[in-house]
């Protein structure tokens, strides 16, 4: 009797877990304005699942009841998918509302000519993140070339008091509908100027955000310090080195292994199909640049004609090159075979590079392994790129591949190189199930 009497109620342990999750995700602020519909990664909700299910084991003790572990685990195993899931729907539908300019804040911009064009561009480039630039308080008489609306200017010298700036500011805030003013701060914007500025802002009501200059550094690298009352940024460097590099290398030597294995069939069918179709081995094998410039054989699957560099040449005195920058792409090459495309379209050619992933040459995740001729081509920013192992798959495949320009392209690159992280790997392999599904940019 005593232990059919500590047997738990299904219906209000269901109703306890399905309370409990919502206030875990509340508690740990999923649900706050500035995160809702921002992400849709799924580290941050299985760490969510962690604590739920450690909440509900104290609970679970607290009330002294027993149950089968394994039937509690499946009782709460559908949180994280569905959560995952709502999240990815969220995500989508916030960028494509930011797209139409909804779910969006307002940006009033001050700053000198240089870097209030710099902001502007930058904002303007890309339609993902939630700030929309409504008007420029220039300071100095230069002209800005970012066309943006200016209605207000401010002078080169500190002005008599700090009411004339906040004056300006705040009557081109008023006409624009302005919800935020963001300081790109420069020679004519003193530290004292700048101060003083903010008071009258926030004793207006209007926030004020600052501009430290740097580009591509996730917020994880960032650290705050105030020495002496001085604001400082601390910028982590890159992860070159430690547990997490160590991890990732075996990870990608385990996945390349087990990969091998079970597609050991696929290898046999595809291979023989290129075989039988056209004439030339099965798989082409290309000196490609790695980690530090160093040269490895890169293995293929045969997806072009036998004489496929030779031809190359011809093509590029024609001009028949499509891509803007050092890669040389063609949307309809004409020396992709029948059978090559379709690999391409799937992204079958690249699974013999687990092969390199395997010998430590290449990653599973990681920039793409650039041809010798174009690194003799880099500059010192490109040259960036070779500083970690390059991928199978990577930011570049998961954004549009062939679709993207050569900044575009590079600047994925770079964003990868400096702020790679485990986390952001897995993140990068979920999304490429979905980037072969779509094919764009795959030719």
């Amino acid at each position: 009797m005593l232990r059919m009497a500590a047997q738990p109620h299904v219906l209000l342990c269901a109703l306890a877990a399905a309370v409990t999750w919502p206030a875990v995700r509340a508690a740990r602020r999923r649900y706050a304005v500035g995160a809702l519909g921002e992400s849709r990664g799924t580290l941050q909700v299985l760490g969510d699942w962690l604590v739920l299910l450690g909440v509900l084991a104290v609970l679970r003790t607290a009330f002294g009841q027993v149950m089968d572990p394994s039937l509690a685990l499946a009782g709460v195993a559908g949180a994280p998918l569905l959560t995952t899931a709502c999240r990815k729907v969220t995500y989508h539908r916030l960028i494509a509302a930011r797209r139409e300019a909804h779910a969006v804040r307002r940006v009033l911009v001050i700053g000198e000519p240089g870097a209030a064009d710099h902001v502007v561009g930058h904002l303007a480039a890309r339609t993902e993140h939630a700030y929309v630039v409504v008007g420029v308080v220039p300071v100095g008489s230069a002209k800005l070339e970012c066309g943006a609306p200016v209605t207000e200017r401010l002078g080169a010298l500190d002005p008599a008091g700090p009411q004339d700036d906040a004056a300006a500011v705040l009557r081109a805030a008023g006409e624009h509908s302005a919800d935020l003013v963001l300081v790109a701060p420069g020679p004519r914007l003193s530290a004292e100027r700048l101060r003083r500025l903010s008071w009258c802002l926030h004793d207006a009501g209007l926030p004020v955000a600052l501009l430290p200059g740097l580009i591509d550094v996730q917020v994880r690298r960032v650290d705050l310090d105030a020495p002496a009352g001085l604001m400082l940024l601390h910028i982590a460097p890159p992860v070159r080195h430690g547990v997490q590099v160590g991890l990732k290398s075996a990870l990608d030597r385990t996945g390349a292994a087990l990969g091998l294995l079970v597609l050991a069939p696929v290898f046999c069918v595809v291979a023989l199909a290129i075989r039988v179709t056209s004439p030339g081995p099965a798989f082409h094998r290309q000196v490609r640049c790695g980690q530090h410039r160093a040269h490895f054989t890169m293995w293929k699957f045969r997806t072009m004609v036998a004489d496929a560099e030779a031809r190359k040449a011809e093509l590029e005195r024609t001009g028949a090159n499509e891509h803007d920058g050092l890669m040389f792409k063609m949307r309809r090459d004409p020396r992709v075979t029948a059978v090559g495309r379709w690999l391409r379209r799937c992204s079958l050619d690249e699974l013999p590079q687990l092969v390199n992933v395997l010998r430590g040459e290449m990653s599973l995740v990681g920039p793409r392994p650039p041809l010798p001729e174009e690194v003799d081509r880099y500059d010192e920013v490109a040259l960036r790129r070779l500083a970690v192992k390059p991928g199978i798959t990577g930011l570049w495949q998961v954004s549009g591949r062939s679709d993207l320009s050569w900044d575009e392209t590079l600047a994925l690159d770079l964003r990868y190189v400096d702020n790679w992280s485990l986390a952001g790997d897995l993140e990068v392999m979920t999304r490429t199930l979905r980037a072969v599904v779509d094919g764009r940019g795959a030719y």
